[in-house]
């Protein structure tokens, strides 16, 4: 059993926020902010495109949830919500969940660099995806 499923089966004490029959939603014990929190998909599935739309759902409407908590109570200015879709992305426990990761504006959190397309690469990923 995942340590995730451990969490929410009350075998593993969590700082719990929030629990309904889809999500469990609690605070990270390693947080980039803090108030940094999980909202975890109670159904054991590894990554986005095996969750039910059901636990979607359930899942952004907890964020929102939350993330007005994070705003109105802990006095952020903002959260990011990321959600690392398997190993190569970062994901390192294999259940879904979601990071509501609280921000404020000189808090010195840098995320990916960018860059731009090369001559035609850009039309050719659309291709390829609308195909």
């Amino acid at each position: 059993m995942c340590i995730f499923c451990q969490i929410i089966a009350g075998e593993i004490p969590s700082y719990k926020i929030y629990e309904d029959e889809r999500v469990f939603v609690l605070l990270d014990i390693r947080p980039i902010n803090s108030g940094d929190t999980l909202v975890i998909v109670k159904k054991h599935v590894a990554n986005f495109e095996e969750a039910a739309a059901e636990d979607l759902q359930a899942a952004i409407l907890a964020i929102k949830k939350i993330g007005r908590l994070i705003k109105e109570k802990l006095g952020y200015a903002g959260y990011n919500v990321i959600e690392n879709n398997d190993p190569v992305a970062g994901q390192e426990i294999p259940h879904l969940h979601f990071h509501i990761i609280p921000r404020l504006a000189d808090d010195g959190i840098k995320f990916w660099p960018s860059h731009d397309y090369a001559p035609g690469e850009a039309e050719e990923i659309l291709r390829q995806l609308k195909s």
